[in-house]
C-alpha cells in the first residue's frame, strides 16, 4: 500500500521525535564518562552541522544559495530554538535524571498552546484548558512529587528543564511557519549553523577534550546525528505539511522513547506512578488536538 504525502509526513515527524528521544540517555552516559557540558554541547552541534554541510555539498540537488530566501528567520530558529534548547536541556541533564529531564521538556505542550493563543490573540479553548490540566497532573506524577516530594528535584536542573521546554516550543512553532523553497537538508544546515555559531561563541573556549578529543568527536557525531541532523531534516520535511499543532502531538513519541531508553541503557528506575504520569501527559497531548477544525486552521496559516 502506497503511503500518501500526508501520511509520509506524519511518519517522518514520528521518526524525528523518536530520534530526539534517544538523545537524553546517551548525553547522560556521556556525563558519566567525565565529559563536560561545554565539550558535549559544542561537539554535538558542531558535528551535526559538519554532517549536514557534507550532505549539502555532496548530495544531488541539495545546494542552493543560503542567503536567498528567509535565511534570517531560519537563523533565528537556530538561535532561539535549537541552540537554546540544546544548551538548556544539556544543562538539565547534567543535574537531573534523563527521565525527569524529558518530562520537564514535555511542558512544551501547554507552552505551545499559550504561544499560539498569544499569537492569535485569543484565549485557549475548552479542550486546551483540559489538556493543560491533564499535562500538569501527569507531570506531578511523572516527576515523582507524590512519592519523594520536592527533595528529588534539583532546583537549577528543574529550571533548565522548563526553559528547554520554552525554547523547544519556539523551535516547533517556528518550523511550521517559515516557508523555505530549498531542500530540507539545506534548511537544516542553515538552522544548525546558526545554532553552532552561538554555542561556539559562548562555550568554544572550554570545549577541547585533550587526549580524548577523537573519542569526544565520535560521541559528538552520534549526538549530532540524533539531536541535530535526523530530527531537524525530518521536521523540516514533515512539519510544513502537517502543521505545528499536530507535530506537537506526534512529538510526544519522544517521551516514551526517552523513558524506555533511560531505563534500558542508563539504568534509571521508573515507578508505577511515573509511568502513569507519562501516560497521562500523552493523553493530555491527545486532548489538545481535539480542537475543532485544527488541521484546516493550521493549513490556512501555513499558506498565508
Amino acid at each position: 500500500m502506497r503511503m500518501t504525502g500526508y501520511g509520509l509526513a506524519v511518519l517522518l515527524v514520528l521518526l524525528g521525535a523518536s530520534s530526539y528521544g534517544m538523545l537524553s540517555p546517551i548525553v547522560k552516559l556521556t556525563y558519566d564518562a567525565s565529559y563536560t557540558f561545554e565539550q558535549i554541547t559544542v561537539h554535538q552541534v558542531g558535528m551535526g552541522a559538519l554532517l549536514l554541510w557534507t550532505m549539502v555539498l555532496f548530495g544531488k540537488g541539495v545546494w542552493s544559495n543560503p542567503l536567498r530566501g528567509p535565511w534570517v528567520k531560519l537563523a533565528s530558529i537556530g538561535v532561539f530554538g535549537m541552540a537554546m534548547t540544546t544548551i538548556m536541556y544539556n544543562q538539565a541533564l547534567e543535574r537531573i535524571d534523563a527521565s525527569l529531564a524529558i518530562v520537564l521538556l514535555f511542558q512544551f505542550t501547554w507552552i505551545t498552546i499559550l504561544i499560539d493563543s498569544i499569537w492569535n490573540r485569543k484565549w485557549p479553548n475548552r479542550w486546551n484548558w483540559i489538556s493543560i490540566v491533564i499535562v500538569l497532573a501527569g507531570t506531578v506524577l511523572a516527576v515523582g512529587l507524590l512519592e519523594s516530594g520536592v527533595e528529588r528535584l534539583d532546583p537549577l536542573g528543574t529550571l533548565y528543564g522548563l526553559l528547554s521546554a520554552v525554547s523547544y516550543s519556539l523551535f516547533l512553532w517556528l518550523m511550521g511557519r517559515v516557508k523555505f523553497n530549498g531542500h530540507p537538508i539545506m534548511q537544516s544546515a542553515i538552522v544548525t549553523t546558526a545554532s553552532f555559531l552561538l554555542i561556539v561563541l559562548l562555550y568554544g573556549w572550554h570545549a577541547g577534550a585533550g587526549e580524548r578529543e577523537w573519542q569526544m568527536a565520535g560521541i559528538g557525531l552520534v549526538l549530532g546525528t540524533l539531536g541535530q541532523v535526523v530530527p531537524t531534516v525530518l521536521f523540516a520535511i514533515g512539519i510544513p505539511r502537517i502543521g505545528s499543532s499536530l507535530a506537537s502531538l506526534l512529538g510526544s513519541m519522544e517521551l516514551p522513547v526517552a523513558a524506555t531508553i533511560a531505563w534500558l541503557i542508563a539504568g534509571e528506575s521508573l515507578s508505577g506512578g511515573q509511568v502513569a504520569g507519562i501516560i497521562l501527559i500523552l493523553c493530555g497531548i491527545i486532548v489538545a488536538e481535539r480542537r475543532s477544525g485544527n488541521r484546516s486552521k493550521e493549513t490556512s496559516r501555513l499558506e498565508e
